[in-house]
């Protein structure tokens, strides 16, 4: 990471800029150090070996001159860019790491803050004292009250992540246009949203009144430590707009006058956390969904090679359940879950052609017509920052991607050099500035932990450590959401249309119920999108939200999406609060009781002194039976969920027993792969290689040797995360096929040889030495980025059809390599190699080379079967991708120019506010980790 100079130079400039835009905008003077620590209620039993990291910094907040400072000099305010340097150095750092090094790359996560760290204190309330550490930043939170802790948790959050949170709730409740501009990718995130999540103003009130109905004492406290949180938001939102010490981003969006300090910071309620939380739950908790996707592909399939065959070809390509998948419980133990029946009832397929997708925008008026703009009116200072939001506060494609990340390494105790159990684990968030998660420590009655909150509902902490053990958590995205095919009706007795608004519901013809949302916008500074408005609408049944109209067998249905946790989002809560709750987890069985309060879709990981352990949560459906969770069904009661209640989307779920868990496996790995035998693939491709095998390589490779330390399991993890998944277990293969004959084109064999140099290397995307910014073995990794898209249609294109090949491709994206497109912040994002179609490419070319192969593909595609021919197909591919020039194979874009392959691959913290950091190299990681090993148990 670049280094800044000249620091008391720009310092003193920056103090300049702040005085000329006054006083005002500058931030509130900090308290001076106290002489006492924060107070250390509680035993800290991981005695300083238990580590986190969060890039790029605790602070999330910025003033104006903050904003304006760091656009002119680079300068950034205290503790936003502060943890991205050690972050970013791993990379280089990781082969030689050791357990006293890790404090290189990695916070001391210790409770508390010793007397010589304390760097500010605040004390909102008498019965709560937030203290922040010298080096991060982060806040201590301590409370001699339940209501003063969440008090001062909520005060902190809005201290970090005020208008992070602000963006959160209006993004949660459709209104990101109309807060935050009309700028395009505005309007595309907005509306991804809405049509996953919309609600009435009555939706976000009952799912409070859901908790205090159902979840007794818990579900009661949980709800008074969320107010006392709204609180403590408000407080500080009060303060700092009384203050004029408030985010710049207000100002530069219209929200408040720079000079005058006219306009409002919106007060907090109880059902913003409501919409944060469908935020998070919509992010990160859900799984199935895709039935209509996958019905055209099958489709495609049996029209290419008849009903029989086709479907074969299919299923094949679904991989539910492939014996060769790498597995988070890898003892053999099967949890049978949304299996393939024998003989399938109920299925609606499409009639052919009748598909349509359901319109969501409605009222186009102005800019969301013409995408005109328009500049306003500005004081001179403000000019550097006209235009910031023009491409969107936030990626257009937040909601409407695949998202299966983060990665969790356990080694059980009887494997460690020490004798405890060691984890590295965390989420993968994307990177944002600042992040969706922020640091926080809270020490009150009945709450002890350390660990990231996701901003706006950080009332406990949701991924880190109590007094004596850690969790962790990775997106499982098991199938909890279903297609229903309603059948249209009309109140009149007559032949409904296609675009009916009512439909049958157990033989009665009921209306569909509308939620709409009207969302209007004006420039401003930071978006320069002019004037302009939209209606959005969403049909809503008691089988779910229509997503699209078609006719089955000649009648018209729509077809409907029902999540098991939508207008659930929030009953999570009390499972939280169970794992901050130092009286209720005290070992792996209570974790896993605290894990099955949690209805999102996530691999919980624990770890402790003695024991590591593992539960797959969610609300698992029972279905009915027969039924075909990968296919739309027909909309009637003997299809229905078992016991389903449409009035509050209730139904019967699996018992925690048929859960996918364990205790104490000699290791676990999870990085969104398949989770245990019998426990089937929500989607496709999830087969012979995933990403996953990177890390269960590695990890299991260590514990043959034993002796694992906390280092060797981080090197692990970053070995892994600057690996490229195909040159490592897809490349072997390809050589082996373009080997078996000799190559006489001397150009190509030189091609072929830099490949096999990168493999044998590790093929890996990492830097000659740290700042060179230059891969080894670059050209090989580029000749991998062109090859691979053509490689896969040379090999498959050909016997599968055009159709065809498209439709699964619509299933499943060919590639996902670091500079592609993808994952949560687009591009620059790092998850990378999660979906792709390396495991049908390794399937097919074993059985081209006549190898075993457990679970293979229906039919050989590449050459046909032949081995000449396929050799013949990806020599030729080969050939052309190896004459792709850089600029072609990485093409630039606003932060990379043309042919930077380092650049192309970079990490960067995509600016949801005004303050921009650094490229930093390219890693596969968590954004959020732990590193931990607790020596000693309560």
């Amino acid at each position: 990471m670049r280094r800044r100079t000249g620091k008391l130079t720009c310092t003193a400039i920056a103090t300049t800029a702040v005085l000329a835009l006054g006083a005002a905008l500058a931030g509130p003077l900090p308290q001076p150090a106290r002489a006492e620590p924060a107070a250390a209620a509680v035993t800290d039993y991981c005695r300083g070996q238990c580590s986190d990291i969060l890039p790029p910094g605790q602070n999330g907040n910025a003033t104006l001159a903050d904003i304006l400072a760091n656009k002119a000099f680079g300068t950034h305010p205290a503790h936003s860019t502060d943890q991205l340097g050690p972050y970013n150095n791993l990379v280089a750092g990781y082969p030689t790491l050791t357990d006293d090094k890790l404090s290189d790359f990695f916070n001391d996560s210790s409770f508390g803050v010793p007397a010589d760290q304390v760097a500010k204190v605040d004390k909102p309330r008498d019965d709560v004292t937030i203290t922040r550490d010298k080096k991060t930043g982060v806040p201590h939170i301590q409370g001699t009250t339940r209501e003063g802790t969440e008090f001062g948790a909520g005060y902190a959050a809005a201290q970090d992540r005020l208008w992070l949170m602000d963006l959160f709730r209006h993004v949660g409740r459709g209104e990101l246009t109309s807060f935050a501009g009309g700028a395009e990718a505005n309007q595309g995130l907005e509306q991804s949203f809405f049509g996953q999540a919309p609600y009435k103003e009555e939706d976000y009130q009952a799912q409070i009144d859901y908790i205090l109905a159902s979840q007794g004492e818990r579900g009661r406290q949980a709800l008074a430590d969320a107010q006392a949180y709204v609180d403590g938001i408000n407080a500080y939102r009060k303060q700092a707009k009384d203050g004029r010490y408030f985010p710049g981003e207000y100002v530069l969006t219209g929200k408040i006058d720079a000079i005058t300090n006219a306009g409002e910071i919106e007060p907090f309620k109880l059902t913003d956390l409501i919409a944060l939380a469908s935020v998070v739950g919509a992010l990160f908790g859900n799984g199935g969904g895709g039935e209509v996707e996958s019905a055209l592909s099958l489709l495609a399939a049996q029209r290419k090679y008849g009903l029989a065959e086709g479907t074969e070809v299919w299923e094949s390509f679904r991989e539910r359940d492939d014996p060769e998948a790498a597995l988070t419980v890898h003892d053999g133990t099967s949890f049978p879950y949304a299996a393939k029946p024998a003989d399938a009832k109920g299925t609606a397929l499409p009639d052919p052609g009748s598909l349509t997708p359901e319109q969501l925008v409605y009222d186009k008026t102005g800019s969301a017509k013409t995408g005109a703009t328009k500049q306003v009116e500005a004081p001179k200072k403000l000019e550097p920052l006209r235009g910031l939001y023009d491409d969107g506060v936030l990626p257009r494609d937040l909601f409407s991607r695949k998202h299966g990340m983060s990665n969790a390494l356990l080694v059980s105790g009887k494997h460690t050099a020490g004798g405890h159990p060691v984890a590295v684990f965390g989420p993968q968030t994307g990177y944002f500035a600042p992040q969706l998660l922020m640091l926080q420590e809270l020490q009150g009655p009945g709450i002890s932990a350390r660990g990231a909150s996701f901003a706006g509902v950080g009332m406990y902490v949701q991924l880190g450590r109590g007094q004596d053990y850690a969790w962790s958590a990775t997106t499982s995205a098991q199938d909890v959401t279903d297609t229903f095919a309603v059948e249209l009706c009309s109140p009149d007795g007559g032949t409904p249309a296609k675009d009916s608004t009512y439909y049958r519901y157990h033989g009665t013809c009921l209306p569909m119920e509308k939620i709409e949302r009207r969302n209007a916008w004006k420039p401003t500074v930071a978006d320069s999108t002019a004037e302009g408005s939209y209606r959005m609408q969403v049909y809503r049944t008691k089988y779910g939200l229509v997503t699209h109209r078609a006719t089955v067998g000649g009648k018209p249905v729509a077809y409907t999406l029902l999540r098991a946790s939508y207008r659930h989002e929030a009953d999570s809560i009390v499972g939280f609060q169970m794992l901050n709750d130092p009286g209720y987890v005290k070992d792996a069985k209570s974790f896993q009781s605290a894990a099955q309060h949690i209805n999102y879709t996530f691999n919980w990981f624990y770890a402790d002194s003695r024991q590591t352990a593992y539960y797959n949560s969610g609300l698992n459906l029972v279905r009915a039976a027969d039924v075909d969770p990968s296919l739309p069904v027909k909309a009637e009661p003997a299809y229905e969920w078992r016991d389903f209640d449409p009035t509050v989307n209730t139904a019967a779920y699996a018992p925690p027993a048929q859960h996918p868990q364990s205790i104490d496996q000699d290791y676990y790995v999870s990085w969104n792969n398949r989770q245990a035998k019998g426990y089937t693939a929500a989607g496709f491709g999830n087969g012979s290689v995933h990403r996953g095998n990177l890390l269960d390589d590695r990890v299991r490779a260590l514990v043959k040797k034993g002796g694992v330390t906390r280092a060797a399991l981080t090197r692990a993890m970053a070995e892994a995360a600057v690996t490229d998944l195909r040159g490592e277990d897809v490349l072997p293969e390809l050589l082996k096929v373009v080997r078996s004959a000799p190559i006489t084109d001397p150009q190509t064999a030189k091609t072929v040889q830099q490949l096999e140099s990168w493999q044998a290397a590790g093929a890996q995307r990492r830097e000659t030495s740290a700042g060179s910014h230059t891969y080894g073995h670059a050209d090989a990794v580029r000749i991998m980025d062109a090859w691979w898209p053509l490689l896969v249609e040379a090999e498959f294109k050909p016997q599968l059809g055009g159709e065809l090949y498209d439709a699964l491709r619509a299933n499943l994206t060919v590639d996902e390599a670091p500079s592609a497109g993808h994952g949560p912040t687009g591009s620059h994002a790092g998850s990378s190699f999660q979906y792709g179609w390396w495991s049908y490419v390794d399937k097919d070319l074993r059985a081209v080379l006549g190898e075993e192969v457990k679970g293979p593909l229906a039919r050989e595609y590449c050459g046909g079967g032949d081995l000449s021919a396929c050799r013949d197909a990806l020599l030729t591919s080969l050939q052309q991708a190896a004459a792709k020039p850089a600029t072609e194979v990485y093409p630039g874009d606003a932060n990379c120019s043309a042919g930077d392959q380092w650049c192309a691959d970079a990490l960067i913290q995509r600016p949801l506010g005004g303050i921009t950091h650094d490229k930093a190299h390219w890693q596969n990681r968590p954004t959020f980790q732990q590193v931990v090993e607790f020596p000693a148990h309560r």
